[in-house]
């Protein structure tokens, strides 16, 4: 009998699966884009909520801690749970928690109504973030072509910061600070309408894994007292009794939580994640990396503003210049050098040039020439074009199937722990050292200069631990994800 004709194989070719994928990398872009975003537009709106609303100087703070708590308490756990339920079921609830959170935030007549509003979007946040590295890396298995998704990922982080402060100050000189938050409800309804035929669908764990509820009680609340604690330090002190006892208290939820991990039958984060040298230690950078650089996204913009009087939509226009030297790198380049030269050597490199940025800014004068003083610090920045798409890769490079949800839980995690340990030891150095040169009778604008000086110093020096610990990390070959686990949309 003669062979049978060979039949043409219906499996997608590669250029076709690639194209079949971009629409959920641009879903992923976009919930990533609506998070920083939310989080760095705040901050240039505060002084027209405070007037608007009422707010006292304390109770002002709340607009960010809030949303931090929230965010930052829920990510681990949310990571998890999307591992068993479902990260594109995760992925939904949270975008769509969010923007229904938006609106709220946006008709916010009180700051009770305001503060409410933004811890639900650090909810809704939690839950999308959480969950978008595990998709993520499920959808792109191949080492080439995960890390150029990742680099459209890391670039949409990065822009999205910068395009926050220009668009925060456009829009609230232009109409007011309300459509700060309007402005998520297109996006979030886009990014609902196109995830559902455009994400994996995936089935999870199941319940029948089990569900740690202890374990996820004492993380939570671990995580979001540690927060609430280092969020108010500047409000406190290091030393007070306040700091002390919560920061203890913390510390005894977080060190239960651990100890609870390594004896329960199917724990929320099987401490296995943390072997991995790339994992424990792409992370443990990124605490000290975002940490530092708190000191160039905010201080910097305070800079501009108190010391050489720029407005709102200047000083974003002024930080323009770094989002798009970052865009350039994170999109242009970044995925071919790190699959030339590999992700850790990439890192060290972004990182040594993040470290020039911080030391130039120590000399910045109270007379600034911006083309001269701060334009090659724009420049620099170029170095987290490269660091974090490396990181990226680094941080996710061990996780399998069974806990993409969880190591993206995790990175993002330490991500919101470094900027809160950001806010809270290099704004109180900044101010410790503005309130001391005042005393000694230098003007407010040479006392808010001498401040940032020294926090960008410090944060320089976070950079180099950085860099000594990025010198450890040996990347792992990333982990193909069983196809009955995950089917891809075509």
């Amino acid at each position: 009998m003669p062979a049978a004709p060979a039949l043409p194989s219906t499996a997608p070719r590669p250029r076709e699966r690639g194209r079949s994928r971009r629409p959920a990398l641009g879903v992923l872009a976009a919930g990533m884009l609506m998070t920083v975003l939310d989080g760095s537009i705040v901050t240039v709106a505060m002084p027209a909520i405070q007037a608007d609303l009422g707010f006292s100087p304390a109770g002002l703070s709340w607009t960010v801690n809030a949303y931090l708590i929230a965010f930052g308490g829920l990510l681990l756990l949310a990571g998890r749970l999307g591992d068993l339920i479902g990260r594109k079921r995760m992925f939904l609830a949270g975008t769509a928690v969010f923007t229904a959170a938006s609106l709220l935030a946006g008709m916010a007549a009180s700051p009770a109504m305001l503060i409410a509003a933004r811890f639900l979007q650090g909810v809704g946040s939690a839950m999308s973030s959480a969950v978008s590295l595990g998709i993520l890396v499920t959808l792109f298995t191949e080492p080439a072509e995960r890390a150029r998704a990742i680099a459209v990922f890391s670039f949409t982080g990065a822009a999205g910061a910068s395009l926050g402060q220009v668009l925060g100050g456009v829009l609230t000189d232009a109409l007011d600070w309300h459509w700060i938050f309007f402005i998520n409800l297109p996006i979030g309804l886009a990014a609902l309408a196109l995830a559902v035929p455009a994400l994996p669908a995936d089935r999870g764990a199941g319940r029948k894994a089990g569900a740690d509820v202890l374990g996820a009680v004492l993380v939570t609340a671990g995580l979001m007292l540690g927060i609430y604690t280092v969020v108010k330090v500047e409000e406190h002190g290091w030393t007070s009794a306040h700091t002390l006892v919560l920061g203890a208290l913390a510390a005894v939820l977080l060190a239960a939580f651990v100890a609870r991990q390594a004896t329960a039958a199917a724990p929320l984060m099987p401490l296995r994640i943390l072997r991995s040298r790339s994992v424990a230690g792409a992370n443990l950078v990124q605490v000290l990396m975002v940490a530092a650089l708190f000191s160039f996204q905010i201080l910097v913009a305070l800079y501009l503003q108190k010391v050489l009087g720029y407005g709102a939509a200047r000083t974003g226009l002024a930080m323009l210049p770094a989002a798009a030297v970052i865009g350039a790198v994170s999109l242009g380049v970044s995925a071919r050098l790190n699959a030339r030269f590999g992700e850790r050597n990439v890192l060290l490199a972004g990182l040594a040039l993040l470290i020039g940025v911080l030391g130039w800014l120590t000399r910045l004068p109270v007379h600034a020439n911006y083309l001269v003083d701060l334009l090659p610090v724009m420049l620099l920045a170029a170095g987290f074009g490269l660091a974090l798409p490396a990181l990226t890769t680094l941080g996710m490079s061990d996780a399998g199937g069974e806990d993409a949800g969880l190591a993206s839980g995790l990175f993002n995690t330490t991500q919101q722990i470094g900027m809160a340990l950001g806010v809270a030891v290099l704004s109180t150095l900044a101010a410790s050292r503005t309130d001391a040169l005042l005393a000694d009778g230098r003007s407010r604008a040479e006392a808010l200069t001498g401040g940032y000086h020294l926090a960008f110093a410090v944060g320089a020096g976070l950079l180099v631990v950085a860099f000594a610990v990025a010198l450890t990390v040996r990347p792992s070959a990333p982990r193909e994800v069983p196809a009955e686990r995950h089917v891809i949309a075509a």
